[in-house]
């Protein structure tokens, strides 16, 4: 009997062993299949962006500064930095007294000089005087003339003017300040002609080409408000000392938004293009040191990690140059947790799958009576 018993509570341990097995290898088949993602790769046209991040500035040839026709004081100061202004309106108006002055001082030189040159031509002609006298005069006249002209030029500049429509960009003059011609009192910029300047390096600067077109956007990165596309008119062939970069210049015919001196702006500039090239989106791309890989499932929809080489990067995608071709699949969403060798369940597979499992204890209830 206890042989017997021996043998029965032997075999129950072994069911038991043999059930609990049974349920671990369930658990590990639920653990090897992971969740993700798939796409097919196919050829599509990639173009690669270079990011930079620059300011709008006002356009060669369209803008004005000013300063005083002669030394003076400031009498009066009509605008302000960032004050958009028409073209002929007063800005800044120094101290007319002066000018005044140097205007009846000009007038009555000349006054003089024509009586004179009238008297010695008389004499001249007359014999009494000789004829050198009287060209001597008549150059006496030319110089007051012109110097009457520069003092009537003078005091009409002496109220500071915007030759042109824009905004002002510079102000330096300050109510009863000394001033002289050398120094600028005010600038006034264009804004219907502003460009964006962008900083890259000199390495990037050599891949930049005039006529290349240029996704804007405000602030510093492109996630930042679309302000439109712009064209690469001019690359700098200097150095800054300061930041030890490279201007490049952008002119943006038509903007979503009237851009502001000054504003940063961030550019991709797109360097290159490749009509057939193998994209993936980057969430496809795992980095792995130094190197990268992807996961491409087979017809089992087991995936395995592969190496591949990156090209450029923009938008969110990555070209792939070698170690991928098209007509594979691969593992985007979920590829940061997926294991080489891993069953591979599609996202969408997984939550109908879910559904119907949570559906199915309230159909298996409806059905017993």
């Amino acid at each position: 009997m206890q042989w017997r018993a021996g043998v029965c509570g032997l075999a129950i341990a072994l069911v038991a062993g043999a059930c609990h097995k049974s349920g671990g290898d369930e658990d590990a088949a639920v653990q090897a299949v992971v969740p993700a993602q798939t796409i097919v790769v196919t050829p599509q046209a990639f173009t690669e962006s270079m990011g930079a991040i620059g300011t709008v500035v006002p356009r060669a040839g369209h803008v004005a500064t000013l300063s005083a026709p002669a030394s003076a004081r400031v009498g009066q100061v009509f605008v302000t930095t960032g004050q958009t202004v028409q073209a002929g309106q007063a800005l800044i108006e120094l101290d007319q007294a002066s000018f005044r002055a140097a205007t009846q001082a000009a007038d009555a030189a000349l006054s003089a000089a024509e009586r004179a040159a009238d008297r010695e031509q008389r004499l001249a002609n007359e014999g009494i005087a000789p004829r050198k006298d009287a060209e001597q005069a008549a150059a006496d006249v030319a110089k007051a003339r012109a110097d009457a002209l520069d003092a009537h030029r003078a005091e009409e500049l002496s109220v500071l003017k915007s030759p042109i429509a824009g905004v002002v960009t510079r102000m330096s003059a300050t109510l009863g300040a000394s001033v002289d011609p050398a120094q600028p009192l005010v600038e006034v910029s264009d804004t219907r002609a502003l460009d964006v300047l962008l900083s890259v390096t000199p390495t990037e600067a050599a891949r930049v080409q005039s006529g290349m077109k240029v996704m804007l956007s405000a602030g510093q990165s492109a996630s930042g408000e679309p302000l439109g596309v712009g064209t690469v008119s001019d690359i700098s062939g200097t150095v800054d000392t300061a930041t030890r970069s490279v201007a490049v210049r952008v002119q943006v015919p038509t903007a979503r938004r009237p851009l502001r001196i000054g504003e940063t702006v961030y550019g991709a500039i797109a360097v290159s293009t490749v009509p057939n090239a193998i994209v993936v989106p980057a969430d496809a791309v795992v980095p792995e040191g130094t190197e990268f890989k992807v996961f491409v499932v087979d017809e089992k929809g087991i995936a395995h990690a592969r190496p591949v080489t990156l090209g450029g990067r923009a938008n969110g995608q990555d070209e792939i140059t070698s170690g991928l071709k098209a007509g594979e699949r691969i593992v985007t969403t979920g590829a940061y947790g997926m294991q080489d060798s891993a069953k591979v369940a599609p996202l969408e597979s997984a939550a109908d799958s879910t559904e119907k499992g949570a559906a199915k204890p309230d159909s298996d209830k409806a059905e017993k009576p």
